[in-house]
């Protein structure tokens, strides 16, 4: 195995599936309503060779341990109300990002590694709304760089009062690169730190300590070492009492996702993936339901992770992470769905009926989640809208998740298929909010938002293709004569434009609507980290990620631009 360094490929695929008996960087202890997660990263336990990951740095390995951790937490472990973030080492919390591991990586896996770890870190974040699930970070040593990303992401940050304890983020003074994972935006946005104080923050490599973190709200306690077990024990505790979610006794088991690799397709059971590397395009097919949904949710429980609507999320999510760290020259995805759509409303509606359930609100969280992942998938989206399509309900959102859609309008010849129709739900209507806090119809309609209201009247019917069009809810319908050669003509165009500027121009036109603090962060890492990571100054021969430990300070092209 080797690093993935410019101009060479992965010696090996990145997989974001974990055997959680088999993790090697965190560790869980359960105690009822709280549960303590230990950051203790095995230094020799890289995902590549070349580095280690002294001082509990980390990699996307570590990252995607994590993930898989907060996941399950919530589908395995409901009871848990409170999670106590900590450190199992000695004087370190976190050192961050690995600079050995981005020194050498290539750009588009700085890139997709720094975006991977922000969905992780608001994954977390959003557990308090979305779960009930309260994260408190507790720091002893020091938080630098990613891991203070860390504790940003939590709601409630507690720090020793010692010596050695401190809280920063260097990335700008010591590797001429922006933290990562959102820093600075929560230290403005979410912490509201001064703007003058934040700058100072921001730009000293030793950070700050004690009541100076207290008082510039970095954190949220800072507490004497010798108490601090304790501390953080009472507040853990107060937290969970004075938390409102129910009680849950017992949680469902993630199973191991079923994945065939070839060397042109990925199969799973709900989701297929065909790589058509000559047309650099990867085509995506959701399978819908083949049986009746569940007939209350003590049943849809028994199914556990094979029920339809939690292991198509789960194997979706996979397809998308694969793609994107894997197949970086397939810069097309396209998106069909094939089966009965009034299957795939059933199965939706079960949990939409019982949404106050914990897991029918998971499941549904989740399928937020994974959509937000397809929203931010640096790719060009599309999806055809065949005969025998079933784009109903949560499938629709791919429709508008998407940046053109093509569907085929009456009969084609041969082809015996049901008509290709959209069917909506009330969830298409504010469930599966993006990261602007707008339904997708909310934003694809921004400006004319009584079509939205025009929308929500037309649910329980089959919109087919002309219907759909006039409406807005698809970019283009075409009959059996045009058909092929539109699609042909999309796909080639496409195809001969620059990927970095279809990056840029996606990344604008996908979030319409008001700015929020996680379309800022994900707008800085698209633009400014993206552009960073290749400039001379950080990433060169003499930049500063290149010289970082060497006692050499990088050489910079002092010209502003």
């Amino acid at each position: 195995m080797s690093m993935r360094v410019k101009g060479q490929h992965l010696s090996k695929r990145i997989d974001f599936q974990v055997d959680p008996l088999a993790m090697t960087h965190w560790r869980v202890e359960y105690d009822g309503a709280i549960a303590t997660l230990y950051m203790d990263v095995d230094e020799d336990g890289g995902l590549f060779e070349g580095y280690q990951l002294k001082l509990n740095s980390y990699d996307l390995g570590v990252d995607i341990e994590l993930a898989d951790v907060v996941q399950r937490m919530r589908f395995e472990h409901p009871e848990v109300k409170v999670v106590v973030l900590r450190s199992a080492k000695d004087r370190v919390f976190c050192a961050g990002a690995n600079i050995r591991m981005l020194g050498a990586a290539e750009h588009a896996h700085k890139v997709n590694f720094c975006k991977f770890t922000n969905e992780t870190r608001n994954t977390f974040e959003a557990a308090l709304e979305d779960s009930g699930q309260n994260y408190i970070c507790a720091i002893q040593g020091a938080c630098a760089g990613g891991g203070y990303e860390l504790a940003l992401a939590c709601n409630h940050i507690m720090l020793t009062d010692d010596s050695t304890s401190s809280v920063a983020l260097p990335e700008v003074p010591l590797l001429a690169v922006l933290p990562g994972t959102g820093g600075l935006t929560r230290v403005t946005d979410k912490r509201k730190v001064r703007r003058d104080l934040a700058d100072v923050f921001c730009s000293v490599e030793e950070g700050v300590k004690g009541k100076r973190a207290l008082q510039w709200r970095l954190v949220d306690e800072v507490v004497p070492n010798a108490t601090f077990d304790e501390a953080v024990a009472a507040r853990a505790q107060a937290f969970a009492a004075a938390s409102d979610k129910p009680d849950v006794p017992k949680g469902i088991a993630l199973k191991p996702l079923k994945r065939v690799f070839e060397p042109d397709a990925v199969f799973y059971s709900t989701v297929s993936v065909a790589l058509d590397r000559a047309g650099r395009r990867a085509v995506v097919t959701i399978l819908g339901p083949e049986t009746e949904a569940a007939a209350d949710m003590g049943a849809f429980e028994a199914e556990g992770s094979d029920a339809w609507m939690l292991r198509c999320a789960r194997e979706l999510d996979d397809a998308i992470l694969h793609l994107r760290s894997n197949e970086g020259t397939l810069g097309l995805i396209e998106i069909q769905t094939q089966g009965r759509p009034d299957l795939v409303v059933a199965h939706e509606a079960l949990l939409l009926r019982h949404a106050d359930h914990w897991l029918a609100n998971e499941v549904l969280c989740l399928w937020k989640r994974v959509l937000k992942r397809l929203d931010m998938t640096s790719r060009s989206l599309v999806a055809l809208v065949e005969h025998g399509s079933c784009f109903a309900g949560v499938l629709a959102e791919l429709l508008w998740a998407v940046d053109r859609s093509y569907m085929m309008l009456e009969p084609f010849e041969e082809d015996d298929r049901p008509l290709a129709a959209l069917h909506l739900t009330s969830g298409n209507f504010g469930l599966y909010l993006m990261g602007n806090g707008l339904s997708r119809l909310e934003t694809r309609f921004l400006g004319a938002p009584e079509d939205v209201a025009i929308l929500e009247q037309k649910i329980g019917t089959a919109l087919e293709a002309e219907q759909a069009e006039v409406l807005g809810l698809v970019t283009y319908a075409y009959d059996d004569i045009d058909w092929e050669d539109e699609v042909r003509l999309f796909r080639e165009e496409r195809a001969s434009f620059s990927p970095d500027a279809m990056t840029g121009m996606e990344a604008n036109l996908r979030f319409a609507g008001p700015e929020t603090m996680e379309t800022r962060i994900f707008g800085r890492l698209t633009a400014w980290q993206n552009w960073i990571f290749q400039r001379s100054n950080a990433v060169g021969p003499e930049g500063a990620l290149q010289r970082y430990g060497t006692g050499v300070r990088g050489v910079y092209d002092m010209e502003r631009v």
